[in-house]
């Protein structure tokens, strides 16, 4: 891009910061849990997710800057500000939030749980039943794990886990008058929120322990007690390339993770000067990583609350569909392979069922006498996951089985080192991936032997392997037996298993060789008054792509962006982007899925691709990923379907204006796309004469 536009009007950067911009996205997801249109108990998960979203973000993004700081780094991120910059304007913007979070659930979503009798008490409020109950609850459930751990000259400040919540005790013996600090961690395994006999009220499990603490320091006088919770440094800094056991080396970085830097504590509005200056001085943050917080610490722990069995209070229940051509009326099992010899299915979750889908296809290729091999990617799976079991099953019946385990998929890597162990030991062959690069591409390939020779099936998606998330996250996949996505997979499964050199795929896009180059020239193609380009996806942050964006923009082409999370394209800006539009989609489901259109359809072929792959350094550079040409013109209407629907959004969608601020649409049409593809995929599944997806 041209140094005339290296920032624009005002002397604002072309960019915007892609820190700020994952905040942006907490803050609309709070928007959801502030909404009293959505469920009462829906709120209460978005506000849940919310939080759990921030600590991730402190986990990862503002450890990563403090490691910059740390290491005198002063390279200004592409938006021109240094880490140390961005940690004030973060700062900034997290006690906003923090407040914003606070206000939502002490001012908007208790009371309206407690006008549906919800309550969530304080230990003071309960009469003497409610508290004979909770001292039995405590005696039978919370003491038996609890561990006092005080500080003295004989016993050092204990370590404070990640992400755990604590309560501060100041205690002093009546006998001699000592005082000394104690530290009791509430245990992270029992509820967050204790429930009473009625099943709807609930009490924080801190005050619960804070009430009990004379039985904890027996003889002791509790002069005060604070909670407060610690968030650690969780990005881990291994070079695998140095590791000789790759596995043995993720198992000891996640040890270390646990005792990472504290990066963040929260603590209440009243907490006393002496304990917090006690606190900062054992856990080494600065003030500046203080945060205190006028609520319950840990509203992730809303979770509990959620699961009540209150079906007025959440979303209606949604079953999803199975496609047509993959259910038959009275019959009991689909021949999916016969399927895929006639046509393409494509998958859209979780409108389109999972199970009846993709594991389908593997729990039948595990069955079949005719299936010679099995071979997957395993990016995140789920702790009781039937694809792994199916791919156990298929070497027990003597199948060649490949699973490429990426061990480092961040906070999954504990899951994953069970199955891959679990694997390993029922005889698949497991592959760690690539020195140096994740394996974050979705693919199955299963090899079978026919009456006409070997044909390959295949499955491309843009989300993990994992029933659960497939019920909750939106995403697209295509099951496949076209010959050349066939071989295409075959040699990537060659690359990632053993040695060779590139080849030259006809279906696939790869990173971190092709994509970037590609994408750039698709980009390209379409700078031209006429050019029209569509890209759905969770990340646009790379800056060589969003250079190539405004140059098509200014060249003429028309481009929509539906980007879920972060941002770093400034839109509409006059003689810049002005062609450009941004939305991103915040609803019930976590839009997920990666689709890619170059080109104007009805005026001129156009070009799609789903994949695994988001617009970000780290995709196009340091990843092993995946996106799929897609030549069918009906899967290419489909997915030009979904296209069009969250275009038409306005009860989901934000808009991104210039200035770099979320608005949400002003309601026209009354769209709700996640709405919509649910009455869509009834449609079809009512319909016996929707439309094969022929192979051409």
């Amino acid at each position: 891009m041209s140094t005339a536009f290296a920032t624009v009007a005002g002397g604002e950067s072309r960019f915007l910061n892609r820190e700020l911009s994952w905040l942006d996205f907490d803050a609309r997801v709070f928007a959801l849990a502030a909404d009293d249109r959505v469920p009462l108990l829906e709120r209460a998960k978005f506000l849940a997710i919310a939080s759990q979203n921030l600590d991730e973000f402190f986990r990862v993004r503002v450890a990563g800057l403090k490691d910059q700081v740390a290491a005198g780094l002063g390279v200004s991120s592409p938006d021109g500000l240094t880490p140390g910059e961005q940690l004030t304007a973060i700062r900034s913007c997290v006690d906003e939030l923090a407040q914003r979070q606070s206000r939502i659930f002490l001012d908007g979503i208790v009371p309206a749980l407690a006008d549906v009798g919800i309550r969530m008490s304080d230990w003071e409020s309960l009469d003497d039943d409610d508290r004979e109950h909770m001292v039995r609850v405590f005696h039978e459930r919370i003491f038996p794990v609890l561990t006092p751990l005080g500080v003295d000259p004989g016993h050092p400040f204990p370590h404070i886990a990640d992400l755990s919540l604590n309560l501060a005790v100041m205690v002093r013996d009546p006998a001699g008058g000592d005082r000394r600090f104690a530290r009791v961690k509430v245990p992270g395994l029992l509820p967050r929120f204790v429930v009473m006999p009625d099943g709807e009220r609930f009490v924080a499990l801190e005050q619960v322990i804070a009430a009990h603490l004379d039985v904890l320091f027996p003889g002791m006088e509790i002069e005060s007690h604070f909670p407060f919770r610690v968030t650690r440094d969780a990005d881990t800094a291994l070079r695998d390339e140095e590791a000789d056991d790759l596995l043995a080396a993720v198992e000891l970085e996640l040890r270390a993770r646990r005792r990472g830097r504290a990066v963040r504590l929260e603590i209440p509005p009243d907490m006393s000067t002496e304990v917090r200056e006690l606190l900062v001085r054992e856990l080494e943050v600065g003030e500046d990583d203080v945060y205190t917080i006028d609520g319950p610490l840990d509203l992730g722990g809303l979770w509990s609350v959620y699961e009540l069995d209150r079906p007025d209070l959440k979303s209606d229940p949604w079953l999803p569909m199975t496609q047509p051509r993959l259910s038959a009326a009275g019959e009991a099992d689909v021949d999916v392979f016969a399927v895929l010899r006639d046509a393409d299915v494509v998958v859209h979750h979780p409108y389109d069922s999972f199970t009846t889908s993709v594991e389908a296809f593997i729990k039948q290729a595990a069955l079949d006498p005719s299936v010679l091999a099995i071979k997957q990617t395993l990016y995140r799976t789920s702790g009781d996951s039937a694809i792994v079991k199916a791919l156990i099953r298929a070497v027990q019946a003597n199948k060649q089985v490949v699973a490429v385990v990426e061990l480092k998929a961040r906070f999954d890597e504990e899951a994953n080192i069970a199955w891959a162990r679990a694997m390993e030991e029922a005889g698949v062959h497991v592959v760690y991936g690539l020195v140096g690069l994740k394996t974050h591409c979705k693919v199955a390939l299963v090899v079978r032997q026919e009456l006409d020779g070997i044909r390959r099936y295949c499955h491309v998606g843009t989300g993990n392997y994992n029933p659960a998330t497939a019920r909750l996250y939106e995403d697209v996949g295509l099951l496949s037996a076209a010959p050349e996505l066939g071989e295409d997979l075959t040699h990537l499964f060659n690359f990632l298993t053993g040695y060779s050199r590139e080849v030259k795929y006809r279906r696939l896009l790869l990173a971190p060789t092709q994509l970037r180059t590609r994408m750039v020239e698709l980009i390209r193609r379409e700078a031209h008054p006429g050019g029209r380009i569509v890209l759905k996806l969770n990340h646009l942050v790379d800056p060589g792509v969003i250079d190539s964006l405004y140059e098509a923009s200014l060249a003429g082409a028309e481009i929509d962006l539906i980007v879920r999370t972060r941002c770093s394209l400034r839109p509409g800006v006059p003689g810049l982007s002005e062609n450009i539009r941004v939305r991103s989609i915040v609803g019930r489901y976590l839009e997920h899925s990666r689709i890619f259109a170059f080109g104007r359809p009805g005026e001129e072929p156009v070009e799609y691709y789903i994949g695994s792959a988001d617009l970000m350094e780290r995709n196009l550079d340091g990843r092993i990923e995946a996106l799929v040409h897609i030549e069918n013109p009906e899967v290419q209407a489909r997915l030009q379907e979904i296209l069009d629907v969250d275009l038409s959004d306005d009860e989901l969608a934000w808009e991104l204006d210039a200035a770099g601020r979320w608005e949400i649409r002003a309601k026209a049409a009354g769209v709700n796309a996640q709405r919509r593809f649910q009455e869509l995929a009834i449609e079809r599944a009512r319909r016996p004469d929707a439309p094969d997806v022929a192979i051409p």
